[in-house]
């Protein structure tokens, strides 16, 4: 999993500019200034861009960058040890 690429995705869906400081400990809401339904669409567009899909429980979780790259590696099953 590719974290620019993950930064992308978030850059595109909440219209930041690639100014913008993206951490894997960035929060959406508190850092980035996401509400609830940017986090929804940037979830949906993570499940778009990596051909995945985020179990509706786990989405719901979600809350930092960080979170949001773990999710991305359950689903596609680069799990760590």
């Amino acid at each position: 999993m590719e974290l620019e690429k993950l930064k992308k995705i978030i850059q595109k869906e909440m219209n930041l500019g690639t100014e913008t400081e993206i951490h894997m400990e960035s929060r959406f809401v508190e850092d980035l200034g996401a509400d609830s339904l940017d986090v929804v669409q940037i979830v949906m567009a993570i499940e778009e861009e990596f051909g995945i899909e985020i179990p509706e429980d786990a989405a719901e979780k979600i809350r930092t960058v960080g979170e949001a790259a773990e999710a991305i590696r359950k689903a596609t099953g680069e799990v760590d040890g």
